[in-house]
């Protein structure tokens, strides 16, 4: 008699050294920080940029779908 299930490969986990575990969990925080910057402080008049507010109207509607004040 044949068996139906077929023997599958023990998949193993990725591991990092520490160094590279910091460098990805430091990058991965800046790059949250300016999303969310971007996202639900820049407000055209505050803006790192002065008033440019081409990034503000950008993410308009994105801001007010995630609930983040605007006017």
């Amino acid at each position: 008699m044949s068996s139906l299930s077929q023997p599958t490969a023990a998949a193993t986990p990725l591991v990092l050294p520490a160094t590279r575990a910091w460098a990805w969990l430091v990058g991965t925080a800046l790059l949250a920080l300016a999303v969310y910057y971007f996202i639900g402080v820049d407000q055209g008049a505050l803006s790192v940029f002065g008033n440019d507010t081409h990034i503000h109207e950008l993410v308009h509607d994105g801001r007010h779908f995630l609930g983040f004040p605007c006017h």
